[in-house]
């Protein structure tokens, strides 16, 4: 039987990429799942999908930062799993407009530390829970083109090791999903800079639910469905003049496509 049988899962901006493949992934081990999305529609269609499969999904569409209360009502008063996975791809450089920080702060950290604000009580009270945030490898390296989202990725990724390292002797388990490049809209969206640096080694939705169940079974912080990016992190921590030299060679090499 599948450690996630009968366990309760919400998985944010799960209307289609990553999010609907974890819905897809937890609901096929046996968890009931509740599919969030901005877009209802988006929503209702993940969670019919799933539906159709013979496994257990319901649509609570809405803002992440607040469905967390009604998420938890549809799964009968419990949530086991929160994926914090609804993020907002925003590219600019230092003088983006103070609305699309604002923004990216917005979705791409305050969501997480609302929903911690909510979850944490029930979790320390009984002894167990599990916190998956979908941070990005923008948030152990950066992205060119993009300062709002590598600096709230950031954001996230610290928010996440707060989390794991205050929490976890009391059963809260914590993941942080950190893929480059993903098949998706947001890869799209990321326009030439996604192009140059992300597409070459992009990789399905489908990978990154695999590795985050593979890191969930070895009790792993750290989810890596690139795994390369490892030696990235350490060039980036141990020789960083190096590193940033590096980066910029691509942000020279973008400015001249």
């Amino acid at each position: 039987m599948s450690a996630y049988q009968d366990q309760r899962v919400v998985v944010t901006g799960a209307g289609g990429g990553i999010g609907a493949a974890l819905a897809h992934r937890f609901a096929a081990e046996g968890a009931t799942v509740v599919v969030n999305d901005l877009d209802p529609a988006k929503a209702a269609a993940v969670a019919d999908g799933i539906g159709r499969l013979g496994a257990r999904a319901i649509a609570v569409p809405g803002d992440a930062s607040a469905i967390v209360a009604e998420a938890r009502e549809a799964l009968g008063g419990t949530v086991d799993v929160y994926c914090a996975n609804a993020g907002l791809a925003s590219g600019g450089d230092a003088f983006a407009d103070e609305a699309v920080w604002e923004a990216a702060w917005d979705v791409n950290v305050m969501a997480h530390v609302r929903a911690a604000r909510l979850l944490l009580p029930h979790w320390l009270e009984r002894g167990s829970g599990r916190f998956v945030s979908t941070v990005s490898a923008a948030g152990l390296l950066t992205m060119i083109g993009a300062a709002p989202y590598s600096v709230t990725k950031h954001g996230a990724l610290a928010f996440a090791e707060w989390l794991s390292l205050t929490y976890r002797h009391r059963g809260v388990q914590v993941h942080a999903i950190c893929p480059q490049g993903v098949r998706t809209d947001m890869l799209t969206a990321a326009g030439s800079a996604g192009e140059l640096v992300l597409a070459p080694t992009a990789i399905e939705p489908d990978a990154v639910a695999d590795a985050l169940f593979d890191g969930m079974e070895k009790g792993r912080f750290l989810i890596l469905p690139h795994p390369e990016v490892a030696d990235f992190h350490a060039a980036r921590a141990t020789d960083p003049d190096r590193w940033l030299s590096g980066m910029n060679h691509l942000q020279r090499k973008w400015e001249t496509r």
